[in-house]
Order: structure tokens, then sequence, then C-alpha cells
């Protein structure tokens, strides 16, 4: 009996161990080794375990290293206030051994779902404690308020505080709620494109060079559609998109053909949630994103949609207007996005459809979610959908302040059911960040 135990056991245990080690090396699924949930920001690539974990050997500067392949140069752009260079000045040497802020996963430790707070944070919500203990000694305005609320009252970001530093505070106190002047960036990019390259020639339904074999019915609807488009006007022809490097004629493009003209777009849409799958910073193959992977709500009949960039633009009508509204909405099923119909935002969205206003005037989910910006002479648009949401502060600068005062924008983004509202109405509560800076102005 004893030997048959062992014969069992032993057989039991070679399988097990063939079983995990196949898993391990060669299967694609690898959910068996994930230790918990991933967070909300990096769930959509937790089979992508190399990604964080590129090698199983050297210490803690591996996770470091990997967090910086991806976050490091968002860090710069929003101008960190806490970067890693503060905490190796040695006068901050007695904090680093309460709360070693060099390292990201100090604060942000994957696969703790229990314990994952807003923003991926790990740790207790008054964390700020441990280095700023003392600051109603310097700032009596702050005497009694509870460390929680450092980052929870629209007060302080721990990385980003483009839009809550004092002297920017200072600087836009006491407007009215709607600015007399609002910013409207407006696109004309196939312009100044066709006047750097006065030899494009713009192009008609009959100049679409695709086979005459792959010709039919409905590829002739599908070109005179593209007839209509911007590709045809600035001289981008079918076999553009369709052909590849052999010049072989593809019915479906490759997901990253666009990036072969759209190279910046590319990049923020793989940056985002919506395309992240797709990112060459993923150590394997993913296909993308689809609603019905993602945690948050959506319409039944959009579950599987692919997140690509034909996703919202289709390429034979290249209808920006679709995607900056009925492509967001077509999704997304919370009540942020359900109530936009209802709001002054939308209104003004259909003034501008019908020439009631300026170009420019309407707000859309792109205009606050996907803002434009001008770089090199050229007004472009943000496709990393979340490089402004989260914390939705970030978002001030970017997108409200181009139409509201700063006092207003703090208040409405800190009154969580004015956003479920899609901000229709007015702040709930007034959050005292401009007063108080104010205040200290005149001591």
């Amino acid at each position: 009996m004893k030997r048959l135990s062992w014969i069992i056991w032993t057989v039991l245990t070679l399988a097990l161990s063939g079983y995990l080690g196949y898993t391990l090396v060669a299967a694609e699924d690898k959910t068996e080794f994930i230790v918990g949930a991933p967070t909300h920001g990096h769930f959509q690539i937790e089979l992508a375990c190399e990604s964080c974990h590129t090698s199983p050997f050297g210490g803690p500067e591996i996770l470091q290293n990997a967090c910086l392949n991806c976050h490091e140069q968002e860090l710069e752009a929003a101008n960190d206030s806490h970067p890693v260079k503060k905490f190796t000045d040695p006068r901050n040497a007695d904090r680093l051994e309460i709360l070693n802020a060099k390292d990201c996963v100090t604060c942000h430790r994957e696969h703790q779902h229990e314990q994952t707070m807003a923003m991926g944070v790990t740790l207790p919500d008054d964390f700020c404690f441990h280095c700023h203990q003392d600051v109603a000694e310097n700032r009596p305005s702050h005497e009694g308020m509870g460390f929680e609320t450092c980052a929870s009252a629209g007060c302080h970001n721990y990385h980003d505080n483009r839009a809550l530093y004092e002297d920017f505070l200072v600087k836009h106190a006491g407007k009215p709620d709607m600015l007399s002047e609002t910013m409207k960036l407006v696109n004309d990019n196939v312009t100044s494109y066709l006047a750097e390259h006065p030899d494009v020639k713009a192009l008609i339904a009959d100049d679409a060079d695709i086979p005459t074999q792959q010709v039919s019915e409905q590829d002739q609807t599908i070109t005179e559609h593209w007839a209509a488009t911007v590709h045809a006007q600035v001289g981008v022809n079918c076999t553009a998109c369709h052909n590849n490097e052999q010049d072989e004629w593809l019915p479906q493009p490759k997901l990253d053909v666009c990036s072969n003209c759209h190279q910046d777009e590319w990049t923020q849409f793989t940056e985002s949630h919506h395309g992240m799958r797709l990112s060459d910073k993923v150590d394997i193959s993913l296909s993308p994103m689809t609603p019905a992977m993602s945690r948050l709500p959506f319409h039944q009949e959009a579950m599987d949609k692919d997140l690509t960039c034909s996703g919202c633009h289709d390429p034979h009508t290249t209808d920006t207007k679709f995607a900056a509204v009925d492509a967001c909405m077509s999704c997304h099923n919370d009540e942020h996005t359900n109530n936009f119909t209802q709001s002054k935002h939308f209104a003004l969205w259909q003034q501008e459809q019908q020439g009631l206003v300026p170009e420019g005037t309407g707000v859309t989910c792109a205009t606050c979610h996907m803002p434009k910006y001008e770089e090199g002479g050229e007004v472009r648009v943000m496709h990393n959908q979340n490089h402004n949401l989260r914390p939705n502060e970030k978002m001030i600068r970017s997108a409200c302040m181009n139409c509201h005062s700063l006092e207003f924008s703090i208040d409405a983004l800190a009154d969580e059911q004015l956003i479920k509202s899609n901000f229709i109405g007015k702040p709930s509560q007034h959050i005292e960040s401009i007063d108080m800076a104010v205040k200290r102005t005149k001591q």
C-alpha cells in the first residue's frame, strides 16, 4: 500500500510539474500564475507578464524600470511634483526610511486588489502625513484638516499639480464661471498640408486604384465615400492602405496601417486604455481591446467591438463628427455618458452643427477627453483618451479652462454627482483652494 501511494504521488507530481512547466513556458494563457487581480490601469495586459517582470534576476530596479518604460514621459510632461531626484537629496534621507518614495511600487503595488484605491494607490489614503505632518505650523489654514483629504478634495495631486499650484491658483482667482474669451482651436491641417505639398493632386472616385478583380458592388459604394474624404483630398489612394510591403492587395489592412502616416496619433492611442493591448511595449501579441474585456458599463451590442482606429474612424468616410460623439456613446453606458445629450455642452454641439455658433464652440466627448493642442504650428488632437482623465484635475488646464474659470472647474470636478449628470446644474460644494492661496498672499 505504501509503495502504491509513492507511485501515485510521483505520477501526480510529475503531471502537475509538466502542466505548470508547459503553461509557464509555452502556453499563451498564463492566468494560472496571476497572483491577484491587477489594477484598473493594467488589467488589459494582465497576461503580458514580461512587460513588467522583464527579468527573473535583479532587484527592485527591474520593476522600477518597467514602470518608467511606460510612464516616465508622462511624469515629465506633468512636471512631476515628487520626482525621484527630490528623494535622492541627502536632506530627505530620514523621510526615505519611513516611505521609500523613490520606487513606484512603494505606493503602487500590483495584484493587491483588496487594498487598491483610486489611481492604483495601495497605501492608506493619509500617506502624506509621513512627510507633511507639520504642515499646519507653516500653513495655519490647514489646521485640523485630515491627511486623507489632501488628494481627495480637489487640493493636491501627488504627481500632477499643474492646475493646483499656489501661484496658478492666485493668478486665476476671482473670475466668473464662464470666461468672456474662450479658447477655440480649429483643425485646418488639410489646408496647411496642401500648401506644403503643392504637387499633391486631389483624387476623385475614378482615380481609385483598387485592383479590378477586387471590385464588388459594395466596393463601388465605398469608393464613392472615399472620394469625399480627407484621404482623397490629399492624394491617399486605396493601395496606400491596402497594399502590403510586397505590393499585394490586403482586403483587411493591418491594424497598425494608420501609423504609417499618423505615427503620433498611433503612439498616443497605444498609450491609452483603448489601445494599450496593441502597444509595442507589450511583450506578447494581444488582440485589440473590446468592451467585453472592460470593467466599465457598456452597451450589450458593443461588447465584441474591436477598439482600433477604425472603431471610431471609418477609414472610408473619416467622419470626425461621428468619432467625437457617436463613437463614444455607442459603446459607453454609464450615467455621465448617457446624460450628455441633456447637457448644455451637447446643446452647443448641436448649435454648431446647425451653423448657429462659430466652429469650435460646441463641446463633444472628444472636446474634454481628447482635447486639441498646438504643436509645430498645427492643431492636433490628443488620441490618448486617458491622458487627462485621472485624476480629473488634469483636465482643468487642457479642457475646462478653455471656457470656464479655474474656481468653477475645481468645484465642478470635485462634485461626483455633477459629473454623473454630465454637468447639468452647478457645483453643490466649494473647494477653498483659491481662497486659501489668495489669503496667504495677503499675510
